[in-house]
């Protein structure tokens, strides 16, 4: 049993480098992992790098898989999915991915709820951004939203200052720029979870940040496919 930022009411953060990537059981997959609880089957939040021509045999995500494309384009029996894909997969799908030219994504796994059978895929490049009611400073691209949690990326202008109060948990992807919360950075791939206890208060830096962000899906304790 793996067990990596498993206590989901501490915060939680992992920089950009600073985690080591792991060697996946398919050859050429690696992944760095941001929080993990379980063995080879695992609740999961990763970083997964596929090298030029990697694949995964076929396989059935049980409990579910959420991604976003960060780099290059990943593929399936569904199609093509370049950089800016955000995919939901529910429980029970099946795939088996490739890179014929290499990608890397941030992947979440047994994280839906067992009866959501609900398909996503969304280019978010192609995506129109709308104004956050009352912060002119930031606009948003909705992903998802069930009664479970919401998921979004939203575009932090320059110097925005950003507060995000009374979540039911949050956790953030940095896709580009970065931020600042306190005096800690966080720059491109750095990710931070915070518990339902603790509110975001961020400042954008002189660039600017686009984020993934997931709101609500702490208000229940997490628990691995095991358990």
């Amino acid at each position: 049993m793996t067990q990596i930022n498993a206590d989901f009411s501490a915060r939680a953060v992992s920089h950009a480098g600073e985690a080591p990537w792991v060697a996946a059981p398919a050859p050429g997959v690696e992944r760095r992992m941001l929080d993990r609880m379980g063995g080879e089957v695992a609740r999961a939040t990763s970083l997964v790098r596929f090298a030029p021509g990697s694949a995964f045999p076929s396989h059935i995500h049980k409990g579910g898989e959420e991604f976003l494309v960060l780099e290059g384009v990943f593929q399936d029996e569904q199609g093509d999915f370049p950089a800016g894909s955000y995919v939901r997969n529910p429980p029970l799908s099946s795939h088996a991915p490739s890179a014929p030219e290499g990608a890397t994504l941030f992947v979440k796994l047994w994280q839906f709820d067992a009866e959501d059978r609900a398909s996503v895929r969304i280019n978010t490049n192609r995506c129109e951004r709308e104004n956050a009611a009352g912060r002119q400073d930031v606009s948003v691209i909705p992903l998802h939203r069930d009664a479970r949690e919401e998921v979004r990326i939203e575009v932090w202008k320059p110097g925005a200052q950003v507060s995000i109060e009374k979540h039911e948990g949050l956790e953030i992807l940095v896709l580009e720029g970065g931020f600042h919360e306190g005096d800690e950075l966080f720059a491109r791939h750095s990710w931070l979870r915070l518990p339902p206890s603790q509110d975001l208060r961020a400042m954008a830096g002189l660039e600017g940040t686009r984020v993934w962000i997931k709101l609500g899906h702490l208000s229940v304790a997490p628990t691995g496919p095991s358990a």
